[in-house]
């Protein structure tokens, strides 16, 4: 049985890649399709300086590309790992306590996910494995 879900390996990282990456996508374009928006709620309800959310945006909508292709997948990963405990550290626990986790669910799966890709690289299914064999 072990042996059959560790050849399962090279498609889970291709799942887990294109869903994280489909999902930061979205939300950077949405930042950044509406970026007077994002600039006002990163600035009012956040607390945080405007031009933020148009580098948060970027990052989202490039950096969800990169992973659905799998290039600069571990750096990706890392980069979302770090603005979503941001995210969770500066916005939701500002909102809620840490134990009402419902309140961060999606944002801490997404840092539990980015954190896994960082970790463990893209698997052989990507752009990264293509170019930088030797180097993932």
């Amino acid at each position: 049985m072990m042996q059959f879900l560790f050849r399962l390996r090279p498609f889970a990282l291709l799942i887990l890649r294109f869903g994280i990456g489909i999902i930061f996508f979205t939300h950077g374009w949405a930042k950044v399709m509406n970026l007077n928006a994002t600039m006002g709620m990163f600035a009012q309800n956040m607390g945080l300086p405007g031009w933020l959310g148009v580098i948060a945006g970027l990052l989202e909508l490039v950096g969800g590309v990169l992973l659905i292709v799998g290039l600069f997948t571990r750096i990706c990963g890392l980069l979302f790992t770090i603005e979503m405990c941001i995210a969770i550290a500066a916005v939701h626990w500002q909102k809620a306590p840490w134990w009402e986790v419902p309140n961060y669910n999606l944002p801490l799966a997404m840092l539990v996910g980015s954190f896994a890709l960082a970790v463990l690289g893209p698997g052989v299914a990507s752009l990264d494995f293509a170019f930088f064999r030797n180097r993932i």
